[in-house]
């Protein structure tokens, strides 16, 4: 039986308190991956069939964190192609991740966001969610990579490296 990579998407939100960037983190806590059981991650999850991923990416923060995403970074650039019973739509994500080995065959696409609401205590999927600054996180990847979600880790550490250049 032939099986395929499981298409995600993952949200990088941002906020600005007092000249200090944040961004929001939580804790993992899925019961089909137990050995993942508290690894930080940011907020993603699959797509739908036939689901817009931008869309599917509001659900997912939304269902995780209790935020309403108020903007996806290239959102507005996203084109939609309509020909022969087929709507197609392109876009460019801020990172990809495609894991080769590990738990489960996933994929996922990466957005940077902006968020507003009241944050949840935990949800069935995750804990401790919080917001942390760009400092923390570097210090974080820096001296524990390994309590992070490994599919997050190079993206985590672009991020950065992109908000260090623009400084």
């Amino acid at each position: 039986m032939e099986l395929f990579s499981k298409p995600a998407v993952g949200g990088i939100i941002e906020k600005n308190i007092s000249g200090i960037d944040y961004i929001l983190v939580q804790d993992r806590y899925k019961d089909d991956a137990r050995s993942e059981l508290g690894l930080i991650e940011i907020p993603s999850g699959k797509i739908r069939e036939f689901e817009n991923i931008f869309n599917c990416l509001r659900r997912e923060i939304w269902e995780e964190t209790g935020l309403e995403v108020t903007y996806i970074e290239g959102e507005n650039e996203a084109i939609i192609f309509e020909e022969n019973d087929y709507k197609v739509l392109n876009y460019i994500p801020f990172s990809c991740s495609q894991n080769i080995k590990g738990i489960y065959p996933i994929m996922v696409q990466t957005f940077i966001c902006k968020a507003n609401g009241e944050l949840l205590k935990q949800t069935n999927e995750t804990k401790n969610i919080r917001w942390i600054s760009l400092s923390e996180l570097q210090e974080l990847l820096e001296n524990n990579e390994e309590s992070f979600y490994p599919m997050h880790v190079l993206t985590l550490k672009k991020y950065l490296k992109c908000k260090t250049k623009s400084k």
